[in-house]
Formats: structure tokens, C-alpha cells, sequence
């Protein structure tokens, strides 16, 4: 047995995460360079100094999950959900259920309750965010961020729903209450159901082609008939019938 699989095999053991449904080359990469920048050896090593160490344990969690994001991140898809998914879901619910799944820092959440605020009052709107990495989820619920994540923000969204902070800019409360943050396990954990909206973007193609199908399979059932799944810009389903979905614009899905 490989290093690098005792090495899958105790994070599995010790985390519930199973490193196998990513793929292995860029996995292996990011890995072995921090446990290279920490003074190890190898994987094993490694693993025996992670089930010790929890503040090397909550850096490797780091490293491991992808945590790039920004506001209104690929900005022509932001105006599609805007101008033509939200009115088409509206029609026949107007208290969407909505989940930002892999949420990382909490752009994406906060952009999609920002770009609903154009069409429902902020009080009937409710989404859920997850994400793998407790850290991530931290720094999400305080909303504070560099000026580089609102590059593609619309300057009238940026002075109504942000507060500048010396170099930073911070979401206002009144965005932060729409959103539940809670620690999810895409590969692992139960999915809520009926939901009118699933956003999931840039976080497949880091995923093996057999966990891109687990994951898109329970999308599929966790949306409700006629909901929508909104994927990233490099991440287009080549089969959407597979799952029982249809094209319904660039990047968005709905549920037959």
C-alpha cells in the first residue's frame, strides 16, 4: 500500500473525508507541498502528525477544500439569474428555497441574496450556505473582505448592502440575516429537499468523474420539479438527462 493511500485511508478514518473522490494528481500536488513547507517527509509522517495536531489538522482541511470566490463571480450569469431564473421560479413560489452548496467564504450567498433583493423584500428571503471547511464558514458569517472580491459588484449593490472598513468592506447585517451557515459534506451528508434553487459552481472540476456523478444525481433529487441548478463557468453537463435535467440557459439546469 502507496503512502498516499494509508494516507486517504486515516483521513478517511479520522474526518469522514474521502480524498479518493478528488482527483489525484491536483490532490496530491497541494498536499505535498504543505506538508513539504511543514518539514515532513512524507504522507505518512504527515498523517501521524495531523491526528495530534488539530491547528495542523484545520490548515491541512484548508489546503485540501478550494476556497476562491468572489461577488457576482462570471457577472453575465449573475444577470441571467437575475433578469430570467428568479422571475421564472417566482412565479409559482414567492418564498424560494435556495442553497449555496460549497459556499466558501460566503460571496456567493450574499451575491445571490443580494441579486433576489431586485425582486422579493429581504425579510422573505432565506438561503442556505454550506461548505466542508469550519474555517471558511468562520470567516463567511463575518462578512468582512478585501476590495478585489467586489471587482464585479454593481457600484449601486456595493454602496447600498456594504460598509467600508479601512481597506476592507464589510456585508451589512441586514444581508447577513439571510443567509444560515452550516458545515455540509457534499460526499457524505443528507440533502435537504424541494429546494427551488441549487448554486454549485467552480468546485466539480476538482472532483472525479465518479463523484461529479454522485453529487449531480443527489442535486437532482434535492430540487424540486421545475427547480434550477446553477453550475460554474467551466463546469457544463455534457448528459443533463442523465439526471433528469434540461437546459434551461448558459449554466443553468432545471428539473423536469
Amino acid at each position: 500500500m502507496s503512502d498516499y493511500v494509508q494516507f486517504i485511508n486515516g483521513i478517511k478514518r479520522k474526518t469522514g473525508i474521502d480524498l479518493a473522490l478528488y482527483k489525484e494528481a491536483q490532490m496530491k500536488r497541494r498536499l505535498t507541498s504543505l506538508y513539504e513547507k511543514k518539514g515532513f517527509g512524507n504522507f505518512v509522517d504527515f498523517l501521524s502528525a495531523l491526528e495530534k495536531d488539530r491547528d495542523l489538522m484545520n490548515e491541512f482541511l484548508d489546503r485540501m477544500t478550494i476556497n476562491v470566490s468572489e461577488f457576482y463571480r462570471n457577472g453575465k450569469r449573475w444577470e441571467v439569474l437575475q433578469n430570467k431564473i428568479f422571475p421564472l421560479l417566482l412565479q409559482s413560489n414567492k418564498r424560494l428555497k435556495i442553497w449555496s452548496a460549497a459556499c466558501s467564504t460566503g460571496e456567493e450567498p450574499y451575491s445571490l441574496a443580494m441579486v433576489l433583493s431586485h425582486h422579493l423584500p429581504l425579510s422573505q428571503i432565506n438561503i442556505l450556505a454550506t461548505d466542508l471547511d469550519e474555517n471558511v464558514l468562520q470567516k463567511a458569517k463575518l462578512g468582512l473582505y478585501p476590495e478585489r472580491s467586489l471587482a464585479e459588484v454593481p457600484k449601486p449593490i456595493q454602496a447600498k448592502y456594504f460598509n467600508q472598513e479601512e481597506q476592507f468592506y464589510k456585508v451589512k447585517d441586514e444581508i447577513k440575516r439571510t443567509v444560515t451557515f452550516k458545515k455540509h459534506n457534499l460526499l457524505k451528508d443528507n440533502y435537504e429537499s424541494n429546494f427551488d434553487l441549487i448554486v454549485c459552481r467552480n468546485v466539480m472540476i476538482y472532483f472525479t468523474e465518479e463523484a461529479k456523478d454522485q453529487i449531480y444525481a443527489s442535486f437532482s433529487k434535492a430540487l424540486r420539479s421545475g427547480g434550477i441548478l446553477f453550475v460554474g463557468s467551466t463546469e457544463q453537463i455534457f448528459n443533463p438527462a442523465k439526471y433528469d435535467l434540461e437546459v434551461e440557459d448558459t449554466f443553468f439546469y432545471r428539473k423536469k
